[in-house]
């Protein structure tokens, strides 16, 4: 299958989406609630019954795991230092730092990394693409809350901070998943039937969901750190992705290009929500989800060329 076979259903989704918003034709409490349906029932049935299906002794393995965690721990480092760098008059710096390093690191793996990766590679490796998202949004989160609260001891509140990562759609739906697989408890027939017509349009919603919020970020005066970020995001983390996967763990074929493309994907949108939580680089970061999904279009398409030719 071609690059371009490939690529041209995810945009032709996220261009009808942003289209139709950007024109009127849906306004945005529209898309509040085709966003809602998304998140909270399509996307969580798709990754519930995906992971209870999932071979789970091919997916989880503790090198395909550290190919990807490893250089996007230390690219999330790499973005807080250099943002500290480039303002040492702004005080304090570890909440902002802590961000820009987030949303140097932080990947939309469902939105994104997961049709690219079901297109390219099959429904077969969708296993692996849940083993390793798991726990993405978990740890980068909370890593960022905490040192953006570090400075700001009043405002943090540990429950609320646990209680918003483990009730999340997409932690539950992986979590439950993936318990059930384990314990091997049989669901009924009707209810995975159920569960899978759910599912169905969970790709194309978020898709098109991807492109109608497009239209309502904006990118800020701040647009060189934007597009700094997103050149660490995009080039950087996936080539430290690939180096560190092929040279040090030997990995090779699907499973390489797997870390890869989940590394590859542009900025989440989620990471603007954090950002919002914590009063920090909310323009910066709203900035980088635009640049960084535009700019996906061409690195997306390169990595793909390298990794499947």
């Amino acid at each position: 299958m071609s690059t371009l076979s490939i690529i041209f259903p995810l945009l032709f989704m996220a261009i009808l989406g942003y289209g139709f918003t950007a024109k009127g034709t849906f306004t945005k409490e529209r898309i509040a609630g085709i966003s809602q349906f998304t998140f909270y029932l399509s996307i969580p049935a798709f990754l519930f019954i995906n992971m209870y299906q999932a071979d789970l002794a091919k997916s989880f393995q503790i090198k395909n795991l550290a190919s990807f965690y490893l250089p996007v721990l230390v690219t999330y480092c790499i973005g807080g230092v250099l943002y500290a760098c480039l303002n040492r008059q702004r005080k304090p710096l570890l909440g902002p730092s802590a961000v820009f390093g987030l949303g140097c690191s932080y990947s939309n793996t469902i939105l994104v990394g997961l049709p690219v990766i079901v297109g390219a590679l099959g429904d077969e490796m969708i296993g692996n693409v849940f083993a390793i998202i798991t726990f993405h949004s978990a740890l980068l989160f909370s890593l960022t809350l905490l040192l953006g609260h570090k400075q700001d001891r009043a405002s943090f509140d540990l429950w609320l901070l646990l209680k918003g990562i483990v009730f999340n759609p997409i932690v539950l739906s992986l979590s439950g998943g993936l318990v059930l697989n384990l314990l091997q408890v049989p669901l009924f027939d009707d209810l995975v039937s159920g569960l899978t017509l759910l599912s169905t349009p969970a790709l194309a919603c978020a898709l098109f969901v991807l492109g109608a919020n497009l239209s309502f970020y904006k990118i800020s005066q701040d647009w060189q750190l934007a597009l700094a970020a997103s050149f660490i995001k995009l080039v950087l983390l996936p080539f430290s992705v690939y180096l560190i996967g092929r040279y040090i763990f030997g990995l090779e074929g699907d499973n390489l290009a797997v870390s890869v493309l989940l590394s590859a994907s542009p900025l989440g949108v989620n990471a603007y929500l954090i950002a919002m939580q914590v009063k920090q680089q909310q323009a910066i970061i709203a900035s980088t989800v635009v640049l960084s999904t535009i700019l996906s279009v061409i690195t997306m398409s390169v990595w793909l060329a390298i990794l499947m030719s």
